[in-house]
């Protein structure tokens, strides 16, 4: 599955919208996902989002998609 990880680059300082990133990584599951992120980043994680099928290609459409890997 594919999910797509909605962080803060700073763990220190409040969540800003405006500074929110995001990138895919591949995983089992959410909890999978959620470990992966929190085991190799220093990222405050806003979201984890599963991705459909039809987000999936979506995403792939755009020109920033790139699956990260650990």
């Amino acid at each position: 599955m594919v999910f797509k990880i909605y962080y803060q680059d700073d763990i220190d300082r409040n969540p800003k919208r405006e500074d929110t990133h995001s990138f895919y990584i591949e995983a089992e599951s959410l909890a999978h996902a959620r470990e992966i992120v929190q085991k190799n980043t220093n990222y405050n994680i806003e979201f984890i989002e599963e991705l459909s099928d039809k987000a999936l290609t979506y995403e792939q459409a755009g020109p920033d998609f790139e699956i990260k890997t650990f």
